[in-house]
């Protein structure tokens, strides 16, 4: 299930970890991560954006900050929280995350760098207020 909630419009969506998502040493791979940390800044999207700025644009990520805390095993769930802290800068924004295990511990936590597109021309958008305000109130 996916929520936003509170006065800082934090978001969150539950993960949980497949056979698939297991590397050699026995918890989520990296590449996982990264990949959650993707679905969750989409699922935050979606669930926010009016459909007619979701059909004319596209996020795509321009640098990604992660620290790794702690290890993830395989079924074991994990609640990711994003938020978006500060206005947006010119075509970009920083988006924050955590991913948090039963137990309240941070397993994972960063930063990643979004760029607005036009999803038809694939061009740079500045973020207009409007785009930033269901993020931000």
């Amino acid at each position: 299930m996916a929520v936003v909630q509170g006065a800082d419009m934090t978001f969150t969506r539950d993960f949980t970890a497949l056979p698939a998502d297991i590397d050699e040493l026995g918890h989520v791979n990296n590449a996982v991560w990264v990949r959650w940390i993707q679905d969750l800044s989409v699922s935050h999207w979606e669930a926010v954006a009016p459909p007619e700025q979701q059909a004319a644009h596209v996020w795509v990520v321009t640098r990604h900050e992660i620290d790794y805390r702690g290890n993830v095993v395989e079924g074991e769930t994990v609640t990711g929280e994003t938020w978006i802290p500060g206005e947006p800068r010119g075509a970009r924004f920083d988006r924050h995350f955590r991913f948090l295990g039963t137990d309240g511990k941070v397993r994972v936590e960063g930063v990643t760098t979004w760029a607005l597109l036009d999803r038809h021309t694939g061009r740079l958008l500045r973020i207009r207020p409007e785009f930033a305000a269901p993020f931000l109130e």
